[in-house]
């Protein structure tokens, strides 16, 4: 059985020809799309976080608000750039949200994607030490976030505090136990999915990867995947991994399914994300449902990953996207034997 959840960017425009038309239009709809989902048996509401642009971009605010809305599905980020981030006051909102939601958050986190502005993370005040990359400072704040989530004290008390203190060194409150061990890492690479392993983390890959030998993406992935697995057996971990993949897949049962993306369907794709960066683009899948069964039997990534994200049109309306994931857990998952 597959973990069946979508992913949402969070678009909003101006646009006459979109639905998601405000900032406010892209939080609230992103709630009901949550709801929708959890109501139609869907395991997961999933959203990107990109800043300086017209989409979601602080989102544990949001977590919150759809933690408080639902009570099933798990909740989400794929993924939260962590070169923005101050993994303390981060692990306090992480804390808060997922104790609103009991227990369901499910972060990722990354190294984060090219973004709108240039250096943007030195807006928000940080900057890489001497000697390291942007990159770098990413995984030491992703470091530093899953050591305090461990909900160890270590800060001193102040021996004439405001309030009476418990004994001993102090952590970050509110702590949510077992929150350390639902942190994902968004790897571009082989390397860097390892390295998560070794770390505890849970897996998330996207719909591109960077370029490591050629290969159709979905053959790339699942290398990647079958190299994650092996460094966390390797690194001893007690419990079992997870591992999340997304897809652009869209059944083709209606006049308008056929009208938005009847023409959707594609081949992978090589190009540069980065100036001085390769990276394979997976397709796109769209048809009727029989034919998607068939095409995604032959996707190496999805057969090896446990979590499948259905990368959403958010511009398109709620009612529309509860109906895209609706037609993949009907008339698509059981055809695979995912239901």
């Amino acid at each position: 059985m597959k973990n069946i959840g979508f992913l949402s960017f969070g678009h909003w425009s101006p646009s006459p020809h979109s639905q998601t038309r405000s900032a406010s239009d892209a939080l609230l709809q992103s709630i009901d799309l949550a709801v929708a989902a959890e109501e139609l048996g869907a395991d997961g509401a999933y959203f990107r976080v990109h800043h300086f642009a017209r989409q979601l971009g602080s989102p544990f605010p949001l977590l919150a608000a759809i933690g408080a809305r639902t009570s099933r599905i798990e909740i989400g980020t794929a993924v939260i750039d962590m070169r923005y981030e101050n993994p303390l006051y981060m692990a306090e909102d992480a804390g808060a949200a997922d104790l609103i939601a009991g227990g369901r958050l499910q972060l990722g986190i990354s190294r984060g994607s090219p973004e709108q502005v240039i250096d943007g993370w030195r807006y928000f005040g940080h900057a890489p030490q001497d000697g390291e990359s942007d990159a770098d400072m990413a995984r030491h704040h992703a470091e530093v976030l899953l050591d305090v989530l461990r909900g160890q004290g270590f800060a001193q008390p102040n021996p004439r505090p405001m309030f009476a203190n418990p004994p001993g060194l102090l952590r970050l409150e509110p702590h949510s136990e077992g929150l350390r061990e639902r942190i994902w890492w968004g790897a571009a690479t082989n390397a860097t999915a390892e390295w998560a392993a070794k770390l505890g983390m849970n897996l998330q890959s996207s719909t591109l990867k960077f370029d490591e030998g050629g290969k159709p993406f979905h053959i790339q992935q699942a290398e990647q995947i079958r190299a994650y697995r092996a460094a966390w057996k390797q690194a001893g971990h007690e419990r079992a991994p997870r591992v999340s993949i997304s897809r652009s897949i869209f059944a083709l049962v209606n006049d308008h399914d056929r009208a938005y993306f009847g023409g959707d369907e594609s081949e992978d794709h090589f190009g540069f994300i980065e100036a001085d960066t390769r990276a394979v683009f997976g397709r796109s899948y769209a048809a009727e449902p029989d034919v998607l069964i068939e095409q995604l039997r032959a996707d190496e990534a999805i057969a090896e990953a446990d979590t499948l994200l259905l990368t959403v049109p958010n511009q398109l309306g709620v009612a529309y996207n509860a109906h895209v994931i609706e037609t993949i857990l009907t008339q698509v998952a059981p055809g695979l034997g995912w239901r």
